[in-house]
């Protein structure tokens, strides 16, 4: 059976006593076993990125960002490769895979100007003869803990950031699909960084406990549920660190009376049911305004709910394929029962569904709930699957208190044609992205991504200038010289300083 080993160094194999299944969604065998690590691989890890930081961040970062550009040009030319290892263990359609990869590129392509945005401010003449200005250094060694439902977008946001500011970076992907994280690593590599600045250790808690604990590691970003995220951030912050730990979602789509149904039904579809609902921008609570509204919406949802396809990662008719894992799929299916035993009323049911030749997949039928309400625990809480909860607003004043009342503040969408209702929802909403007529806000890199209450703790986002300023620390230079005189005479007409002569 493939094992899956740590990428430390370049490609040092160090010997783990445990090891995690690593199984294959479409079909439900076990493919491969990855390494499970503990302080010792770590150590490991960090011996490498001292010895390979300090030298790095001296490397001006111009010529960090031509390791980028190598970095990013590598990424698109085994772009298919990638896309594949990922859709075997995520489970996602192929489509899917390379949207995920991509997302992670276009931050690649931010840090490409890292030379530009490094630049720090200058004050001439703060004071009689006094100039100020700043400087940009890496805090030194960052680690990156991601999540199984973007192997390749996550760690990319996280890495190309952090090695083109100067650091060395440790990434700890989920031990669900790990193959993509070591690729990725294995391309920097050939992209030009030197050996143990982009480090892969795999494991569990004990490995996350271990990175939230070294005394090396300056700073720790982290995407995952709301409860790990907080306890990483707590952690983390105890022991001295710099931590940006984003949780989970609830993310609300309000449906105005005026809006385009036709579209927002096309938008929905792709927002809720996309990657098998598996994504933290996921769109699982649409809340139509009106009673009229409500029924022309569900009219419109259940023939193209219906008319979606779900099939294996390599299919590309499939709309979706499997969820990561058998314990997963259950636990989605527990949560629909859960909404059905509140008082929710299930208009299409998922469950129980099979795909023939891959009876022992992960898969999971789409699901529409409607009645559902603030009060009950499903909507809560996040699902995390191929499921659209209807909760019905009178008005637009009850719409906006939705999202703006939910513990979880990722993502919200509007969707309308009155420009007035819009600005008005962007500017009251108690959310941290802010989608108009978009139904999955994830700004652009250059731009920054983060939520709001439970779904992120620290006060600093991911990627463009944020995640710069994530991974450096300012240095502020005040700087006063004697007054020698423009020739070097100083007052008495001495010489101030002598220029040595060459040869």
């Amino acid at each position: 059976m493939r094992q899956i080993d740590h990428m430390i160094a370049g490609g040092v194999r160090l010997p783990s006593a445990r090891r995690g299944d690593v199984f294959n969604p479409n079909t439900g065998a076990v493919q491969a076993q990855v390494a499970l690590g503990d302080k010792e691989v770590l150590e490991a890890a960090v011996a490498a990125a001292l010895a390979a930081q300090p030298k790095w961040a001296a490397t001006n970062p111009q010529r960090r960002a031509r390791v980028m550009f190598n970095f990013k040009a590598l990424v698109e030319k085994h772009m298919d490769e990638l896309a594949h290892m990922l859709s075997s263990e995520h489970g996602k359609v192929i489509a899917d895979s390379k949207g995920d990869i991509q997302r992670g590129l276009e931050v690649v392509e931010f840090a490409c100007g890292i030379p530009h945005v490094l630049k720090g401010e200058y004050t001439q003449g703060a004071g009689p003869g006094i100039d100020v200005y700043s400087m940009r250094q890496p805090i030194g060694i960052g680690a990156g803990i991601t999540p199984f439902n973007f192997p390749g977008m996550i760690p990319l946001w996280m890495g190309a950031v952090a090695v083109a500011c100067g650091n060395a970076f440790i990434l700890k992907p989920s031990e669900r699909d790990p193959s993509v994280p070591n690729r990725l690593a294995e391309l920097m590599l050939e992209a030009g960084a030197p050996e143990g600045i982009f480090q892969v250790v795999h494991g569990d808690k004990e490995m996350v406990d271990a990175i939230l604990d070294h005394p090396a590691i300056g700073a720790v970003s982290f995407v995952g549920s709301s409860d790990i995220a907080h306890y990483v951030y707590q952690r983390g912050v105890a022991a001295g660190k710099r931590v940006q730990a984003m949780g989970g979602a609830k993310n609300h789509g309000i449906v105005m009376p005026d809006a385009d149904l036709d579209q927002v039904v096309n938008d929905l579809c792709g927002a809720a049911f996309g990657s098998a609902g598996e994504r933290c921008m996921a769109l699982p609570v649409v809340v139509p305004v009106g009673y009229e509204t409500a029924e022309a919406l569900k009219a419109k949802l259940i023939p193209a709910i219906h008319a979606l396809k779900v099939g294996v990662s390599t299919d590309a008719e499939a709309h979706y394929g499997p969820v990561v894992t058998a314990a997963h799929k259950a636990k989605i299916e527990d949560w629909i029962q859960t909404c059905a035993n509140e008082g929710g009323e299930i208009i299409i049911d998922g469950r129980g569904f099979t795909l023939q030749g891959h009876e022992q997949g992960f898969f999971i039928g789409p699901t529409l709930i409607d009645h559902v309400t603030p009060k009950m625990s499903s909507y809560h809480n996040e699902i995390f699957g191929p499921v659209l909860q209807m909760v019905r607003a009178p008005d637009f004043e009850t719409a906006l208190a939705l999202p703006s009342k939910h513990q979880y503040g990722n993502g919200v969408a509007i969707f309308t044609r009155n420009g007035h209702a819009a600005r008005e929802f962007a500017a009251r909403v108690n959310v941290g992205m802010v989608g108009i007529n978009v139904p999955i806000p994830v700004p652009v890199a250059y731009h920054t991504f983060g939520g709001w209450k439970r779904s992120a703790f620290g006060d600093t986002n991911q990627h463009g200038m944020e995640g710069v300023k994530f991974w450096t620390k300012v240095k502020t230079i005040t700087a006063r010289w004697p007054d020698g005189g423009a020739n070097g005479l100083g007052s008495d007409g001495a010489n101030a300083f002598v220029i040595p002569t060459m040869g």
